[in-house]
């Protein structure tokens, strides 16, 4: 065991520093974590049942929007009754079963009770259309999909007529299509009306019929199903962001998902007495792993204000709820402090939560620590390949080590910087590309054994993509994506020091860096700028602004002041469509525009 081997006198870390060469004085960007707790050697399901017997009577979850509210032995009662219900509908260990869907309790239900069978959740972006609809069925080769209705201006039951005619004239139990030689049932639900029967065509399910079909399965049977799981076994298939091509199917294992949630939750200290408001989605591994599944390890409460992000509902949830922690990505943390009515909440409760998914500007962390209570909030940092949480701040470190790092990597997990074009390992404080080995790094792309390949290298190492460098502490510094590092006229410029920057400018709200072509440098800066409410601004005030603060060739030529950014639904910019726009404009000799 990893842990047992490099464990330090104390229980804490190790850090392992390897000579560039004998006599040298330099060490490699190298770091290994062992952990006085061990590695959970079990399923999903068998630690969940032992938390519910536990905290029989403690709120597992509440839904606000659903005027909702389940304790441990409710939700683990209402997990069986579907688990069973799944195998009487012809599903079994193995199996990918789709979930189409906003933030619900029948979304929770759906992922802890196809983990009860060994089923293979598929999480679907409730965001998608027709054509990221059909690709994510056909890529996971889905064969059941459970979806709602319809939210706000999306209709997802004429989309997925659409994208399967069959749905409106099926007759008998299984659908028949060509196009998904594997989905054989389509089932609907309306998580507002949840004993309603939903089928405005025939070749819909109901969720009804799949409770209905318990008759046909034992408490016994189920149990002995859930016994020859193994905690390898695939449990979940995630789709990567999708911010540049089509998405990839991750493929994560009962061990990846549940160690990562559990460490996560003993870095946040959490116990059965926290309440967690989580207003990220459920279909990504933010929502799933690093709330869902966080908070059910150790038997805290997960409380649901919306079934998509509404800075208002998290405040109101926040309060009514006596929230002591909350997550997001810095955008949604900007929304909640920016809105008219935050300085009405009292937000007292919060402790901790975490921030992720995309680097957060020192001045809304320290926004966020004291406005909004949260004196312990972590920066998070990982991807879906990764289960996905690799790096987390501690609530001990300094507010130097909070704002400039994502602190060190979790329990029994590898982290190393490797060179760009050798994949060597480079000395401590040089910038290269991140790599993750352990038991968190994924069992590979669903049916794309080259791109697996080409993201695990032969020795087991996860190529994570992004660029940074690590302290001798073990601490990292994450710089930028490949992608999205500007090389302009040879020198190598990371948007993050330059946003990182900007974001200090009392008027601006956000800041996106990122680079546009130009026929000198190769590449110039750009930025879109967001301000604060009321405020106004010139570029040339930007520009003044970052003169003698920041080299002169990370200023930022071009500077748009815009009134939104293109996000995914998950609150992240999308910075290759900023650059899209940016550049159409600039070749057809137009100026900025406000981004709708």
């Amino acid at each position: 065991m990893l842990d047992a081997r490099f464990r330090g006198h104390d229980g804490g870390f190790i850090t392992f520093v390897i000579p560039a060469k004998a006599g040298s004085q330099t060490h490699k960007s190298y770091f290994q974590r062992g952990g006085t707790v061990p590695l959970l050697g079990v399923t999903i399901p068998e630690h969940f049942g032992s938390v519910a017997e536990r905290f029989p009577t403690a709120e597992a979850v509440v839904s606000l929007p659903q005027e909702r509210r389940l304790t441990y032995a409710g939700l683990a009662e209402s997990v069986d009754h579907l688990a069973r219900g799944l195998l009487g509908m012809g599903f079994g260990k193995g199996d990918r079963i789709g979930v189409w869907s906003t933030d619900n309790i029948e979304w929770l239900l759906l992922q802890m009770a196809t983990a009860r069978i060994g089923a293979i959740l598929v999480n679907i972006n409730p965001a998608y259309r027709r054509r990221e609809l059909a690709y994510a069925l056909q890529r996971s080769e889905v064969q059941g999909l459970f979806a709602i209705p319809a939210f706000r201006t999306s209709d997802y039951v004429a989309m997925l007529v659409e994208v399967i005619p069959e749905l409106k004239e099926a007759s008998g139990t299984e659908l028949k299509n060509q196009q998904f030689p594997f989905l054989r049932r389509v089932v609907l639900y309306d998580p507002a009306k949840p004993a309603e029967t939903l089928r405005p065509h025939p070749g819909f399910g109901t969720w009804s019929e799949v409770l209905d079909a318990v008759g046909s399965v034992s408490s016994e049977n189920l149990n002995k199903i859930t016994a020859s799981l193994d905690m390898d076994d695939p449990i979940n298939i995630e789709y990567t962001s999708g911010t540049t091509g089509f998405p990839k199917a991750v493929v994560l294992s009962h061990h990846n998902i549940l160690n990562n949630a559990y460490f996560a939750a003993q870095a946040m200290h959490f116990t059965e007495h926290d309440r967690l408001c989580v207003p990220v989605p459920f279909y990504h591994c933010f929502g799933m792993v690093l709330a869902n599944l966080l908070c059910l390890s150790v038997g805290a409460c997960i409380v649901i204000p919306c079934e998509h992000f509404d800075a208002l509902a998290v405040l109101e949830a926040v309060e009514a709820e006596k929230c002591t922690a909350i997550h997001g990505v810095p955008t949604m943390f900007i929304a909640e402090l920016e809105h008219p009515q935050f300085k009405d909440f009292d937000l007292s409760s919060l402790r901790t939560g975490i921030m992720a998914g995309a680097p957060c500007p020192p001045a809304l962390m320290k926004r966020v620590m004291e406005e909004m209570h949260c004196s312990e909030i972590l920066i998070g940092y990982g991807e879906t390949e990764a289960s996905p949480l690799t790096h987390l701040t501690s609530r001990d470190d300094s507010m130097e080590r909070r704002i400039e790092t994502v602190g060190k990597n979790l329990p029994h997990q590898e982290v190393k910087v490797v060179d760009l074009d050798t994949w060597q390992t480079v000395p401590l404080g040089e910038t290269g590309e991140i790599c993750f080995r352990g038991y968190h790094v994924m069992k590979g792309y669903y049916g794309d054994p080259e791109a697996t390949q080409k993201a695990i290298d032969e020795n087991g190492w996860l190529h994570s993509g992004d660029l940074g460098s690590m302290g001798a502490d073990g601490y990292v510094r994450i710089t930028g994506r490949l992608k999205e590092m500007i090389i302009r006229g040879g020198e190598n410029i990371y948007p993050r020091e330059i946003e990182d920057f900007v974001f200090t400018h009392p008027k601006v709200a956000e800041v996106a860096v990122f680079g546009v072509p130009d026929d000198y440098y190769g590449e110039e800066v750009m930025a879109w700028i967001e301000l604060h409410a009321g405020e106004t601004a010139t570029e040339q005030e930007i520009r003044d602004f970052c003169k003698g603060q920041i080299a002169h060739f990370k200023i930022p030529k071009y500077i748009w002041f815009v009134e939104e950014f293109p996000m995914t639904v998950t609150g992240k910019l999308q910075k290759f469509r900023m650059r899209e726009i940016a550049t159409k404009r600039m070749r057809e000799g137009k100026g900025p525009l406000a981004v709708a």
